[in-house]
């Protein structure tokens, strides 16, 4: 649960959802790329990037005297699979099961 609880708290402030994006559009930015157009500080950037390193969204990579960052997006599809999807499961299968039963009864 404590992974739980890291990922979620990454993803509770929109400046570090926007990094993710940001990383979602064009994977292994350098701090410097990840800044720019930003209302932020590099201090500031390089502060979220290390809160979403330590949820593991986030990862690293030296290229040269550059540091790539790419998103990792297991620990979201964890938090998908435990909080999402077993709660979506009842309620598909119901709308897959009605509509079935409506095509069969089309007259």
């Amino acid at each position: 649960m404590k992974d739980d609880d890291t990922v979620f708290h990454a993803l509770a402030d929109a400046s570090r959802r926007e990094l993710l994006d940001r990383l979602y559009a064009r994977d292994g930015q350098t701090l410097r790329e990840l800044t720019a157009g930003l209302e932020m500080t590099r201090q500031a950037v390089s502060k979220h990037l290390g809160v979403l390193e330590a949820a593991n969204l986030v990862v690293t990579r030296r290229s040269g005297r550059e540091k790539l960052h790419f998103l990792n997006p297991v620990p979201i599809r964890l938090i998908h699979d435990r909080w999402i999807d077993k709660y979506t499961e009842h309620q598909v299968t119901a709308l897959v099961d009605l509509k079935t039963e409506l095509e069969e009864n089309r007259p």
